[in-house]
């Protein structure tokens, strides 16, 4: 009975140890590190949302190698990781990337993504209104 009090302790210290990672990419694994930014992005404003993921996919295309891109993103947290998308931005477009030819800046880059995510969610949100209106009969 005397060990008890000590066990809960040790558990209550390992969990509110755990708890203190809650706001970084978990990147032990690739699946571990996806899941992380989906928890992540939920937390996020719908700018910063937008911002985040573009920045973490921005990273994950140029570090193509499982072991290196996890290295780069374990540990950091949202805003670490769009100031490293900002940089490997910067980077591509003085190199010339193509991908990045129509944008003058990146702000301007994620202001067109973000309103390609607004115009996406609005067809989605036309097309459950109008299954209401289909002509299919339920005999």
């Amino acid at each position: 009975m005397k060990k008890l009090p000590a066990l809960l302790l040790v558990l209550a210290c390992a969990t509110l140890l755990a708890c203190g990672k809650g706001e970084e990419v978990n990147g032990h694994s690739t699946k571990t590190a996806y899941r992380s930014v989906k928890a992540l992005k939920n937390r996020l404003s719908t700018d910063s949302r937008i911002e985040f993921e573009v920045s973490f996919w921005t990273i994950r295309d140029v570090k193509k190698d499982d072991k290196e891109f996890l290295t780069v993103v374990d540990g950091k947290k949202p805003n670490e990781i769009i100031a490293l998308g900002k940089e490997i931005y910067q980077q591509r477009k003085q190199e010339g990337y193509k991908g990045y030819e129509g944008y003058t800046s990146w702000e301007e880059m994620i202001a067109k993504f973000g309103k390609e995510r607004v115009d996406q969610d609005n067809r989605k949100g036309k097309s459950k209104e109008d299954k209401g209106n289909d002509l299919l009969y339920k005999l």
